[in-house]
């Protein structure tokens, strides 16, 4: 029974591209954490980014100077490196803030990712704001597919082909680059792309989900 099974929520399932590196960024990493800066410090600091994320767009509406994104992709970096040691320094620490590090953890990373498309919305040409909608809500089903399954197997899966939010960010910041060189024109058509592209992703994830939770499901059944 899952209530019987130890939670595992501070473990993830598999590896990425970059997972090999971003180990050894954190083993370099973790002793030069000062002693006052605690996991939950870490942990709260994505709410710091993801406000300065909307400020930027903000300034780069009213300003109309797209170089304010790289603002945001020095955000990305620095939520990438907090989100890193936050978990890290809880450990090496024994600070046992298992449950609340997972539950703000990730409920953070979904503020973060919702700052990241309200200031790509800030700049975007009018008439855009269904196809953002459309953004949201499919960025929503990724983490709601991953929470859903984390509560059905108790297996923490956020890692897929070899993709993770390390390479995610890698991709914001490349798209951050690619706009503030390219200008916001090509939005009208980007974004619906990037709107189908992320849905068929979400398709094929689900379908991968729930096809291992069917196979489980029967493997169960066939033992009783």
């Amino acid at each position: 029974m899952m209530a019987d099974t130890k939670f595992a929520g501070d473990k993830k399932v598999g590896d990425s591209i970059l997972g090999k590196a971003e180990r050894a960024f954190k083993a370099w990493g973790l002793p030069k954490v000062p002693g006052w800066l605690e996991t939950y410090h870490l942990t709260m600091l994505t709410l710091v980014w993801s406000g300065l994320n909307i400020l930027w767009g903000y300034l780069a509406q009213v300003q109309n100077n797209l170089h304010w994104l790289w603002m945001v992709s020095l955000m990305i970096v620095l939520q990438y490196v907090t989100d890193l040691f936050d978990g890290a320094v809880g450990r090496a620490r024994d600070t046992g803030l298992v449950k609340w590090g997972y539950f703000m953890d990730h409920f953070l990373d979904y503020i973060f990712l919702c700052s990241l498309v309200a200031a790509g919305f800030l700049i975007a040409p009018p008439g855009l704001h269904f196809w953002y909608m459309v953004l949201l809500i499919i960025i929503g089903g990724f983490m709601v597919s991953s929470f859903l399954g984390f509560a059905a197997t108790n297996e923490f899966r956020i890692y897929y082909y070899g993709m993770g939010p390390t390479e995610m960010r890698v991709v914001f910041i490349i798209i951050n680059t690619v706009i503030i060189f390219t200008g916001t024109g090509h939005f009208r058509y980007s974004v619906p792309i990037l709107d189908g592209v992320c849905f068929i992703g979400l398709c094929i994830n689900v379908f991968i989900a729930q096809r291992e939770l069917w196979r489980i499901d029967m493997k169960e059944k066939d033992g009783r």
